[in-house]
């Protein structure tokens, strides 16, 4: 049994396809159940003001999922004949999931497409257009631009009651690494400037923080990372840099300003998720929540341990710590 999701009102535990939910718990209380001993989240002062939901990496067109290159090895987890693909089973559940939330905005944060062909956009707009309508902000991935395609292009600033998101562009098209143009930070820092709530900047790419600078790092290129750094120094209504990518969960935390940048798994396999989140007089909370329709858990059950042929643990990897998921950011 594993404890996948807390907040300050709900805990919910996971033991493979079963799902126990545990709702009206007291904020800021230890319990235990099912052998776990667990703490909810505190609840930010004053009333709670909105809500959004966010997803990333959900990858319609895939076909496969633990493959490396051309390599056999894996295991690499394929959808049956006959049996609905897996990108459309997560993210259905993910969408039901969200409906039954009711945020003001859904945020979805790059790689919606396996491949950026025109039959898998338009299986995106099908699912994610037609359920959240004008709530729908998106932003591309690399995936979706490997062939220099436009879509999804560009920076938005949205608001809500009692918060903003800067959501970014990070892409480089037909790269896998990510960047922030200068104009991009012209933008931000014009924004942060006016804004009057706490703000949470997203991107696809996951930040660069440690280890060796280079210009081929995987995520967020290591001088855009250092000048989103120097920018959230000046702007202390910045909470947080949330990011897919990596199809996992963890936070860091910037080195000048020690925000924390948040990564958030994917929807596509293990362990399936979804971001909540509540914005309230006096804060903001992050609640990471597993996709639990029985056909989601299904699949994602199956990918528990993609990867594991590379000596890859990604089980844990994928899921991070319950800390690394549900959080209040701190306030600053």
């Amino acid at each position: 049994t594993e404890l996948t999701t807390v907040a300050d009102d709900l805990a919910v535990f996971h033991h493979g396809q079963h799902v126990i939910r545990h709702e009206n718990l007291e904020p800021n209380t230890f319990y235990t159940e099912h052998g776990i001993d667990f703490h909810t989240l505190p609840r930010p002062s004053g009333k709670l003001l909105s809500r959004i939901a966010t997803v990333n990496d959900v990858h319609f067109g895939e076909t496969e999922c633990g493959r490396i290159d051309d390599l056999p090895d894996g295991p690499i987890q394929r959808t049956a004949p006959g049996e609905t693909p897996h990108p459309v089973v997560m993210n259905a559940g993910a969408i039901h999931e969200m409906h039954e939330l009711n945020p003001e905005v859904v945020i979805v944060k790059g790689d919606l497409t396996q491949d950026g062909t025109d039959e898998e956009f338009a299986a995106f707009r099908e699912h994610y257009g037609s359920a959240f309508g004008d709530s729908l902000v998106v932003a591309r991935g690399n995936h979706d631009a490997y062939r220099g395609q436009n879509e999804f292009t560009g920076d938005s600033w949205i608001t809500v009651p009692g918060l903003a998101v800067a959501l970014l562009d990070t892409t480089i098209p037909t790269e896998t690494t990510g960047r922030i143009d200068p104009e991009q930070f012209d933008w931000l820092d014009a924004h942060l400037s006016a804004a009057t709530t706490p703000v949470i900047v997203m991107g696809h790419h996951q930040q660069w923080i440690e280890g060796n600078r280079s210009d081929t790092y995987f995520g967020l290129h290591p001088d855009s990372s250092d000048e989103l750094d120097r920018l959230v120094v000046r702007h202390r209504n910045v909470v947080a840099y949330t990011a897919g990518h990596t199809h996992r969960h963890r936070v860091r935390y910037m080195a000048l300003s020690g925000v924390p940048s948040i990564e958030i798994g994917c929807v596509k396999d293990f362990p399936g998720t979804w971001a909540e989140y509540r914005a309230y007089e006096g804060g903001v909370m992050q609640i990471v929540h597993r996709i639990s329709t029985p056909d989601a858990l299904l699949w994602s059950e199956r990918c528990r341990h993609l990867y594991s042929d590379f000596g890859i643990d990604y089980e844990t990897y994928a899921m991070g710590s319950l800390e690394e998921r549900c959080l209040v950011f701190p306030q600053r």
